[in-house]
């Protein structure tokens, strides 16, 4: 069974994280949420998550794919954080993938790991950051390798079923999204 990694900051945009720990989960993926610090984090909108564990503990484990939920000031606090760069660039060098949604895209610009990929994010984040190399899109989801980026809250399902794909195959994302009663 896969295992993920999900960091949570304060001001993470709390419907992305969610959306992605739950539907990863409902996939029979071992998903861990970790904050950034001890105790309950306050989500963008007020909303108060309790993660597994704090990401000190979290990052004495190894990992098949790490997840950025996105968020204004969650993901600066993603951005300047040195555990997140450290674990991502270390999934990068083993051949791991990292996936982030919304503004948390731009962790991986600044430290590199969007270098000649396709990538998208939030409007405003990649696209304005003017990446050598970096063809911006705007596709829900989009996946340039071991490198997965999607557009914001709305496209949260959509994101969160490609990474079941990747991780489960097609049949586990179809049984999950048949369940979910999208159409």
């Amino acid at each position: 069974m896969a295992r993920v990694l999900v960091p949570l900051a304060p001001g993470c945009e709390e419907l992305e994280a969610v959306t992605i720990i739950d539907l990863l989960r409902r996939a029979g993926i071992d998903v861990v949420s970790a904050g950034l610090e001890a105790g309950p984090i306050k989500a963008s909108r007020g909303v108060v998550l309790l993660a597994d564990t704090t990401l000190d503990e979290a990052l004495q484990h190894d990992y098949d794919m790490v997840v950025l939920p996105g968020g204004g000031p969650g993901s600066d606090r993603l951005d300047h954080d040195p555990r997140i760069e450290a674990v991502l660039k270390q999934m990068a060098a083993a051949g791991k993938y990292t996936a982030a949604i919304c503004a948390a895209p731009k962790v991986f610009g600044r430290i590199g790991l969007l270098a000649g990929k396709r990538a998208t994010s939030y409007p405003g984040f990649v696209d304005k950051m003017h990446l050598p190399g970096v063809t911006y899109l705007t596709d829900a989801v989009v996946q340039d390798g071991k490198v997965i980026t999607s557009r914001g809250p709305g496209t949260a399902m959509d994101f969160a079923l490609h990474l079941i794909e990747v991780l489960a195959g097609r049949a586990r994302r179809d049984e999950v999204e048949a369940g979910l009663v999208r159409g």
